[in-house]
């Protein structure tokens, strides 16, 4: 068995509050893995609507990775949100022209993060407010309504706002261990194959079922 197709909006039949993220998305600045999915019982197919402030002249990319499960109500806020902060006002004077627009800020003087990357199998939990380039590691885990205002390690798990680590799944050399091994990578036939033990505990094992090229 090959396991459910990727490239199937809606994977549970008959359950189209689970959608395959990567088939319903149409701005070329987002980039999904095969298998992330959002879960939204009101259009889930309209992932983009929690893509905040993502202007294409600005350029910044959201990066998802593969088997990421993405709960209702995950938001993402981009560097289209960033105002002026050098000067008095922080009020974007210029996008109201009639003569407003001489205060248009320079290129390199609105705050700029860079792209926002969630690594592969990362759980976002309900309501999580992401901030403008943020990197979440993989195996990561989001608590529900947290806000993520920082970089947040491989297999950690972080709550709050602003979020901070609860705790380590793994301690940091097994985490690079699991992310050579990068199940995720596998051809899907082999992840089908041994899924037990991918959702298991044994990481020995995990490493000697690794396909080699």
């Amino acid at each position: 068995m090959n396991g459910p197709s990727p490239n199937n909006p809606h994977p549970m039949a008959g359950f189209p509050q689970v959608c395959y993220i990567k088939n319903t998305v149409k701005n070329p600045n987002i980039v999904i893995g095969d298998y992330s999915y959002y879960d939204d019982p009101e259009d889930s197919e309209n992932f983009e609507r929690n893509v905040l402030y993502h202007f294409p002249f600005i350029g910044d990319k959201l990066v998802i990775g593969k088997f990421c499960a993405l709960a209702r109500g995950v938001k993402f806020i981009m560097n289209g949100a960033n105002h002026k902060l050098s000067g008095i006002s922080t009020y974007p004077f210029q996008i109201f022209g009639n003569g407003w627009e001489q205060v248009m800020p320079a290129p390199g003087e609105l705050p700029y993060k860079g792209d926002t990357v969630i690594g592969n199998d990362v759980w976002i939990g309900y309501d999580v407010l992401v901030m403008p380039g943020v990197k979440i590691g993989d195996g990561a885990i989001v608590s529900s309504r947290s806000v993520v205002t920082s970089d947040v390690a491989p297999y950690t798990v972080v709550g709050g706002n602003p979020a901070r680590q609860i705790k380590e799944r793994f301690a940091p050399e097994v985490a690079a261990r699991l992310q050579a091994i990068a199940w995720w990578d596998w051809p899907v036939e082999h992840i089908t194959a041994n899924l037990p033990f991918i959702v298991a505990g044994d990481i020995d094992l995990l490493e000697r079922l690794r396909p080699h090229s």
